[in-house]
């Protein structure tokens, strides 16, 4: 099998992997705060987005220190036995306590960082500088299909269901840790890529510093040590880069709208007692319609690669239309190079806006805060689920625009630094999500969307810049293709 193929394959590993773990986790995230309103039990009092903010603050936390242990391990290991924390979390709810909820929100924090972190490590050993952007935007369309089976089961479990008994709740958890468990496993079947077969630019190690190793194949533990000192280091050092320091604050702004498309929206949607009886089964259509959204924009962006690589063979100024949906409209946004990526971004926030704004006048004001009985009350219009439903869509559109557009440049500006660097995305990313959690404890639903559309804002402006010093400094590069 060629090194190539090897890799490619290692992406669809990758991702199916992440597709089934996250067809438990996010499931679970979508229903969590539903599901606990409707537990009958004097034992337990927690909440939902407590319970999330406790995980993303710790996962920021952790974040500084994951590529270090992705150095000790590896990061085959690391998403083995991250994901069976993730198993473990999504298990304790087939009869939660309030320790137990609670101290498997802070192992879930610490896992997700290691296994996030090792993520990004092995999309970056897998790919080169033209294949980042593609096997990019195949992870994260096959991890957007963890949106479909588990909310499509919610969907019709819950059809017709005012209150979630115990019995619906265990059938459902039961079934998300067993398939939480299967993706785990899959890890396993990553193969090692060897270095020397590599292209150059794709045999990077994880980490800075010596690598090398005893004749037993093992790495020394003086060595080991000082590449985890090391990883610690260059994160902190790539941190406040200029690029990074720009980008931070679109890498915010997908905390915040992370936050809310995957735990706020699903339960405003649930408390809208004027959609009928169907209120609690649509959180599992809302999040379907998320994953299309998802899928979509994916799809959009290999497209627009594909567009760009062949605009690059032909004249200037000419306009050339591709027969593939998606590949026709990014290939006109991306056959003037020097604007980057910026249209595919500024389509996410005009997208976001849209959706922001169809929300606010369609969902009460009071519906991530309403109790298990849900929220009498409505926006400026008359309650309507098709619009309800396209907001969905629309938000997870524009989330994979900024999402492929941030990994695309990150993967490439800090290629041989790619676990500390994607360290630093996802400390700034879950940092911010942990603060959204927390708030929305508390903010009524209009001041979430002022939030957002103010991060949002600032948040493309700074992507702009950024994108801009990099094709300044790198005009001979293969930038534009990514």
């Amino acid at each position: 099998m060629s090194p190539e193929i090897k890799m490619l394959l290692n992406i669809f590993i990758l991702g199916i992997g992440f597709m089934l773990m996250f067809t438990a986790f996010q499931t679970c995230g979508n229903i969590e705060q539903t599901v606990i309103k409707s537990f009958n039990s004097t034992e337990f009092h927690g909440s939902g987005y407590t319970s999330m903010a406790i995980i993303y603050g710790v996962f920021s936390a952790s974040n500084l220190i994951a590529p270090s242990v992705v150095a000790v391990i590896g990061p085959q290991l690391s998403l083995f036995f991250s994901g069976l924390v993730y198993s473990g979390y999504i298990a304790m709810f087939i009869h939660p306590f309030t320790w137990s909820f609670y101290t498997f929100s802070v192992l879930v924090g610490i896992a997700a960082a290691v296994l996030w972190t090792a993520q990004g490590n092995l999309l970056t050993i897998n790919s080169t500088d033209s294949t980042i952007g593609r096997n990019s935007g195949i992870f994260w369309a096959l991890l957007q299909f963890s949106l479909f089976s588990g909310n499509l089961y919610i969907y019709f479990a819950w059809h017709d269901k005012v209150h979630i008994l115990d019995k619906d709740r265990k059938t459902v958890f039961i079934s998300l840790t067993v398939i939480s468990l299967v993706g785990n496993f899959l890890f396993f079947l990553i193969q090692r890529v060897e270095p020397e077969v590599l292209p150059s630019e794709a045999s990077e190690s994880l980490l800075p510093g010596d690598t090398s190793e005893s004749d037993s194949g093992g790495v020394a533990p003086q060595s080991r040590a000082t590449r985890a000192l090391d990883a610690f280091k260059k994160a902190i050092q790539l941190a406040v880069t200029k690029e990074m320091l720009l980008l931070s604050i679109s890498i915010a702004y997908t905390g915040l709208e992370l936050t809310f498309y995957s735990g706020v929206y699903g339960t405003c949607i649930g408390a809208m007692t004027r959609f009928g009886n169907n209120a609690k089964s649509l959180i599992g259509l809302s999040g379907i319609f998320i994953g299309v959204g998802e899928i979509l924009g994916k799809s959009l962006c290999i497209n627009s690669v594909l567009a760009s690589k062949v605009l690059k063979t032909r004249k200037k100024g000419r306009m050339h239309i591709f027969l593939r949906p998606g590949g026709s409209l990014f290939g006109m946004l991306n056959q003037c190079s020097r604007f980057g990526r910026n249209p595919v971004v500024l389509l996410g926030l005009l997208t976001h806006f849209l959706a922001f704004f169809l929300i606010f006048l369609n969902i009460a004001p009071d519906a991530p805060l309403a109790p298990e009985e849900g929220t009498e009350l409505q926006g400026f219009i008359s309650p309507n689920v098709d619009v309800a439903l396209l907001c969905s869509f629309l938000l997870g559109l524009g989330d994979s625009c900024f999402n492929t557009q941030l990994l695309s440049i990150i993967g490439f500006v800090y290629h041989d630094d790619s676990a500390p660097a994607f360290a630093v995305f996802k400390f700034v990313q879950s940092i911010t999500a942990a603060v959204a959690f927390f708030y929305s404890n508390y903010l009524l639903l209009h001041w979430q969307l002022l939030i957002m559309v103010l991060v949002g804002f600032a948040g493309t402006l700074s992507f702009f810049m950024a994108d801009w010093i990099v094709v300044c400094h790198r005009q001979d590069s293969d930038y534009d293709s990514i």
